[in-house]
């Protein structure tokens, strides 16, 4: 089929397909979807007897220790509901260190014995299962003749059932480790590092005669950005298939330099399947608020409201999962690579962090007038400290190999770690800082020039979309998330190191009221005025993408670390092992192990890529070249002839160069190896795909073997 007809027939779509669904009246209750696919409070109380949902919500909301004999009552009746949805198996839904989910299914169903089956779920099923832990990712912790692992159930994050054409699962958000008890995904770290912090929240708010709290809780809610594509063209292309991203491609003569696409009107398909993909994650409890077009062609963005660091991580698996599976009903493929398209804006993931009591106050609220709000100068200086003393650390935590497409381009942060505050933040902390007194600025209205529109409240501070880490109002938004990543990790980080400066900033609080004399006032500010005058080089109000701040952040003794195998190490040195035990998030040797799969998957992802640019070279782009070439000597004309030819011939010696370079991968130590993947097969590659993307610019349309980016990204 002609290159154009293929394009014609990608952009068919008609609203009134299968997919379809049917408008409600959503003022009657029971067309009310929420939550419909959960076993949350709501099921839980209807179908537990009183004492056995008391004890259950004590361990959810207060974080008790859970009662081993309310499990029976608890597997019977989730059981219950769950048949009453269609589902005929159970899964212990869990996060191992692949970056996605896992689950093995067993049926409710037995014998008994007399020709029948009975649905049995006991507490044990509920509470534990047993998967083959050598068979994921561990470091070394599991290996083949030592497989043990196990799931526990996760009360804290509520069961839920998946829908399939053909029935439905119920799944059990879990966690999962070794035999020997290390941790083996991201939920276990994050619980631990969670309570931390709420320990640690909870002492520090004690000296600021808080009585009242029992408990903190760190919340988040992340923006997902993701580009769509007709699925036609996704299947044509073997990089996208393998890798994710597009290993050739020229730039189109369009891209998004007109700024038409950003917040503009949503194409009739791409509008019906986010609409249905809001149904389902309503249906499964994951609270999604907006919905709109991205900076590219092609690419949009979804975002739900703030829940508890656990369940937003769940359910952030959800969100990812659903937005690539219902993408297939509409003839579409969902890309959640952090850089699918060289040359136009990538795809990230913004963490959106914050803390809060169990009485209903947001730790980092400023209120009205911030210079008053001594706690919330006491907090946002212990995140600035954490953020300055461990920013390689979380640079580490967002490292992958697509990452380094995409981190210091454009649209995304730079690799080096600063925070944003806004100017009126900032200039409290330094007149802190400074010893001198100044009042914040009254909140003030922005007149808008015509008393047909009202006046708006003026913001506290600007917004700055090149500062990785950026105070928004009362949370931090840590940008540099990829859109393909999980949130387990960067959280976990997160609460870890904000644990430890909250700690260390009680600890001078604490001693400075000891003093003669002392009020909590002056020692509030004064841990803050100590605290800012040794931390406040990370904050950066600028322009991150300029060459100067680079200088500047260098001067100032901030860390750069560019690429992946520059950051990785950082979760093995002596102050992450320290922070990490001393708060028993993770040990030594469970952090060795992230750090060698993180290592490793980044040597394997590059490998990918490289033979898949290397056999698309050979059997695809070679081939239409030559028949290029074919062409022009038939019609005898030289100058063209000899033009394909020699960037043909460019083009074969540097798919020499590439295959070479992957055949020889050095024998060392895994940084060594992945350093050694950096420099020479990446280099390699772009090398090679300069010139392919150079010969799709000179070989005919109908002999181009691959779809264009100008396909790709606007036929909808």
């Amino acid at each position: 089929m002609p290159t154009r007809e293929k394009n014609v027939e990608a952009a068919q779509w008609f609203a009134d397909g299968p997919s379809a669904v049917e408008v409600v009246d959503l003022t009657l209750p029971e067309n009310n979807i929420y939550g419909e696919n959960v076993f949350g409070p709501a099921a839980q109380r209807a179908r537990l007897p009183k004492a056995v949902y008391r004890k259950l919500q004590a361990t959810i909301e207060r974080g008790a220790e859970l009662d081993p004999s309310i499990a029976d009552a608890v597997a019977s009746a989730m059981k219950d509901w769950a048949l009453a949805k269609g589902a005929t198996h159970y899964t212990h839904w869990f996060q191992p260190l692949t970056g996605s989910t896992a689950e093995k299914h067993d049926s409710f169903f037995g014998p008994t014995g007399d020709g029948t089956s009975l649905a049995e779920f006991s507490g044990k099923e509920l509470i534990q299962a047993e998967p083959d832990a050598s068979s994921f990712p561990t470091g070394g912790i599991r290996a083949t003749f030592e497989a043990r692992g196990y799931t526990a159930w996760d009360p804290t994050s509520p069961a839920f059932i998946l829908e399939n054409p053909n029935g439905a699962t119920l799944c059990i958000p879990t966690a999962f480790m070794s035999w020997t008890g290390e941790a083996l995904d991201n939920k276990i770290p994050l619980l631990r590092s969670m309570e931390a912090l709420s320990a640690s929240a909870l002492k520090a708010l004690a000296l600021f005669g808080d009585d009242e709290s029992q408990r903190v809780f760190t919340t988040v809610g992340a923006e997902q950005e993701y580009f769509l594509i007709d699925e036609q063209y996704f299947y044509a292309r073997p990089d996208l298939i393998n890798t994710g991203r597009t290993l050739y491609g020229a730039k189109p003569p369009k891209g998004h330099e007109l700024d038409d696409h950003y917040f503009g009107s949503i194409p009739e398909r791409v509008l019906a399947y986010m609409m249905e993909v809001e149904r389902e994650l309503a249906r499964l409890g994951v609270p999604i608020k907006t919905r709109h077009n991205e900076v590219a062609p092609g690419q949009y963005e979804v975002a739900p409201i703030f829940e508890s660091s656990n369940v937003g991580a769940d359910h952030q698996h959800l969100v990812m999962q659903t937005l690539q599976k219902v993408a297939r009903s509409y003839g579409l493929v969902c890309l959640l690579h952090e850089k699918p398209f060289a040359g136009v804006n990538g795809s990230g993931k913004h963490n959106n962090w914050s803390m809060g009591t169990d009485t209903g106050h947001n730790l980092l609220e400023p209120g009205d007038t911030p210079h008053d709000n001594l706690q919330f100068l006491f907090f946002a200086a212990a995140v600035i400290r954490a953020v300055d003393k461990y920013a390689g650390l979380l640079r580490a935590t967002v490292a992958t190999a697509g990452q380094d497409h995409r981190l210091g381009a454009n649209e995304a942060p730079p690799a080096i770690i600063s925070v944003y505050l806004g100017g009126e933040i900032q200039k409290v902390m330094e007149a802190c800082a400074s010893g001198k007194a100044m009042r914040s600025t009254p909140r003030s209205f922005l007149g808008l020039g015509t008393p047909v529109l009202p006046s708006m409240p003026l913001h506290a501070g600007d917004r700055n979309r090149t500062s990785p880490f950026a105070f928004t109002g009362n949370k931090f938004e840590f940008r540099a998330l990829g859109s393909n990543q999980e949130l387990g990790l960067p959280n976990t980080i997160l609460n870890t190191i904000v644990a430890e400066s909250i700690d260390h900033l009680s600890a001078e609080l604490k001693r400075k009221l000891g003093k003669r004399g002392a009020t909590l006032e002056k020692s509030v500010i004064e841990v803050v005025r100590e605290t800012y005058r040794e931390h406040g080089r990370v904050v950066f109000d600028g322009d991150g993408y300029s060459e100067a701040w680079h200088k500047e952040a260098e001067k100032r003794g901030l860390l750069n670390l560019r690429t992946t195998p520059d950051a990785l190490p950082q979760f093995i040195t002596a102050s992450t092992v320290q922070v990490f035990s001393k708060y028993k998030v993770l040990d030594k040797r469970e952090l060795q192990a992230r750090y060698e799969v993180y290592v490793e998957q980044y040597i394997t992802k590059v490998n990918i890529e490289a033979e898949t640019a290397a056999n698309m070279a050979r059997t695809l782009i070679l081939p239409a070249a030559l028949r290029q070439i074919a062409l022009a000597e038939a019609a005898g004309i030289e100058t063209i002839t000899e033009e394909i030819a020699s960037v043909t011939e460019e083009f074969f010696t540097r798919l020499n160069a590439l295959e070479k370079a992957n055949a020889n991968h050095p024998h060392g130590t895994p940084i060594k190896h992945a350093i050694y993947m950096r420099d020479t097969v990446l280099t390699a590659m772009v090398d090679l795909r300069e010139t392919g993307d150079a010969l799709e610019g000179l070989i005919a349309d109908d002999l181009w073997p691959l779809p264009k980016y100008q396909e790709m990204l606007f036929v909808r």
